[in-house]
C-alpha cells in the first residue's frame, strides 16, 4: 500500500482517536514507577506484545535493580540503505504504586487524566498507533523504537543503551510531553547535576564549652550564600539548593551539616566552569572541612545546526497539517541530552499534548491525539 499524504494520514488517525484513547487509559493503569522493577517489566511485556503484533522484531536488554529495557526494530527490504531512525521513551513514573487509586484514570473534559498519562504514555501509545499505520502503508525507513526503565531516576542502567543505538541513526525522535498546551516541540534542554556538599565541624556543649565547637551548620550556611552568587539567569545558570540537614539536638554544636544541590546549565562550556567553582570551595571556617561530591547526570541539549534541520521539517510537515509548529528551550532532562550530545540531530517533545506532568492534576488533550501522531508519521518517514 502507498504512504498517504500528510492530510490523508490525519484524516487517518483521526478514525483511529478512540483506539489511541483507550490504548493510553491501559498502560496508564499499568502503574509502572521507577524503583519497582516488578511492576516496569510488567508494562514492559504488555508492550511487547503489542509491539509484536504489529509485525516488530522485540528484543529485552535485562537491567538487574531497574527495569529491563524495551528495543523494538521495524525492518525494511535490504536494498534500503536509509539509516534507522531512533524513536526514544521511557516506561516509568514518577508515582507509588497504590497512586492509581487515589488518582484514577479517567476521561472527562475532552482529556484523559491519569498518573503518567502526559509524562510519558500518551507518547507511548501514540508510537504504537503511528508504527502499526506506517507498517501497514509500507515503511519507507528502518525504525529503532527504544522504551527504557529508569528515565526518571537518572537513566543510570539504560544510557550506554540509549547512546549506543542512537550512534547508527539518521536522528532521534523523542516521545516526551510537548512542551505547553500550545504544543512546542524542545530544541533545547539544561544539563543537569547533583551534588552533595558535607560539612564536618567539631560537636560540643552549646552552653559548657561553646566556644570549644566549630558549627558544621554555620560553616554550610555561609556555603549556601557562596553557591547562591553563581546563579545567572540570563546564561540560564540555577543552582538550587533542595534539601538540607545537620546536627542531632538544639544543646549540641552541630558536628555535621549536608545540603543536597541541583545545578542546570545550557551549555557545555558553562558546566564545566560552575562545577570546577563547587569542587574548589573552600571553609570559610579553617576547623571545618568541606566535601563536594556528585556531578553531571545529564549534558545540555543544545540547539544545533542538526537539531534546527530537523525541527525545520517537522515545521514543514505541521503546516501540511494546517499546524503552526513552535519550539520551546526547557530546563529539565530527558534521555534526548545523552543523544544531542554526541551530535545526532534530536528532536524533543514528540508525545501528547497536556499539562499537569507528576502533579495530580496530570492529563492530555484528546483532540491533540490526531495530530501528534500524524506529525510523528511524517518524521519518522523525512527524519
Amino acid at each position: 500500500m502507498s504512504i498517504p499524504s500528510p492530510a490523508e494520514q490525519l484524516r487517518h488517525f483521526r478514525k483511529q482517536q478512540t483506539q489511541i484513547v483507550e490504548t493510553i487509559q491501559q498502560l496508564v493503569e499499568i502503574e509502572s514507577p521507577s524503583d519497582v522493577k516488578a511492576s516496569v517489566d510488567r508494562l514492559g511485556a504488555v508492550l511487547a506484545s503489542s509491539f509484536d503484533d504489529i509485525g516488530g522484531k522485540v528484543s529485552v536488554h535485562p537491567a538487574e535493580k531497574a527495569g529491563n529495557q524495551l528495543q523494538v526494530d521495524f525492518k525494511v527490504a535490504a536494498s534500503n540503505k536509509q539509516k534507522p531512525v531512533l524513536l526514544l521513551g521511557h516506561m516509568d513514573t514518577v508515582y507509588p504504586i497504590g497512586t492509581i487509586s487515589k488518582m484514577p484514570c479517567r476521561v472527562t473534559k475532552g482529556r484523559v487524566w491519569g498518573p503518567g498519562v502526559l509524562d510519558m504514555k500518551s507518547g507511548i501509545a501514540l508510537a504504537l498507533h503511528v508504527m502499526d499505520a506506517l507498517s501497514k502503508w509500507t515503511l519507507s525507513r528502518p525504525v529503532t523504537l527504544l522504551l527504557v526503565s529508569d528515565e526518571e531516576v537518572g537513566s543510570t542502567s539504560s544510557r550506554a543503551i540509549t547512546e549506543r543505538l542512537a550512534k547508527g541513526t539518521s536522528g532521534v525522535l523523542v516521545l516526551e510531553p510537548a512542551y505547553g498546551l500550545q504544543g512546542a516541540v524542545k530544541t533545547a534542554r539544561k544539563g543537569v547535576a547533583d551534588y552533595t556538599i558535607k560539612v564536618t565541624g567539631k560537636a560540643a556543649h552549646s552552653g559548657l564549652d561553646f566556644e570549644e565547637g566549630q558549627s558544621a551548620v554555620l560553616e554550610l550556611a555561609k556555603q549556601i550564600c557562596e553557591i547562591s552568587e553563581l546563579v545567572d539567569l540570563k546564561r540560564g545558570i540555577t543552582l538550587n539548593v533542595g534539601k538540607v540537614s545537620g546536627g542531632t539536638r538544639v544543646n549540641v554544636v552541630p558536628a555535621e551539616a549536608t545540603l543536597l544541590l541541583d545545578l542546570r546549565v545550557a551549555t557545555p562550556k558553562d558546566g564545566v566552569r560552575v562545577e570546577r567553582k563547587l569542587l574548589g570551595l573552600k571553609p570559610f571556617n579553617r576547623k571545618c572541612k568541606v566535601e563536594v561530591s556528585g556531578g553531571f547526570n545529564r549534558p545540555p541539549m543544545e540547539r544545533t545546526a542538526g537539531v534546527a534541520s530537523l525541527y525545520g521539517r517537522a515545521r514543514e510537515i505541521a503546516a501540511e497539517l494546517g499546524l503552526n509548529l513552535k519550539e520551546a528551550a526547557v530546563g529539565g532532562g530527558s534521555d534526548g541530552n545523552f543523544t544531542a550530545a554526541l551530535g545526532i540531530p534530536t528532536l524533543d517533545g514528540l508525545g501528547g499534548v497536556g499539562e499537569g506532568a507528576h502533579a495530580d492534576h496530570e492529563s492530555v488533550v484528546i483532540a491533540e491525539l490526531p495530530r501528534r501522531a500524524a506529525l510523528l508519521a511524517g518524521l519518522i518517514q523525512r527524519a
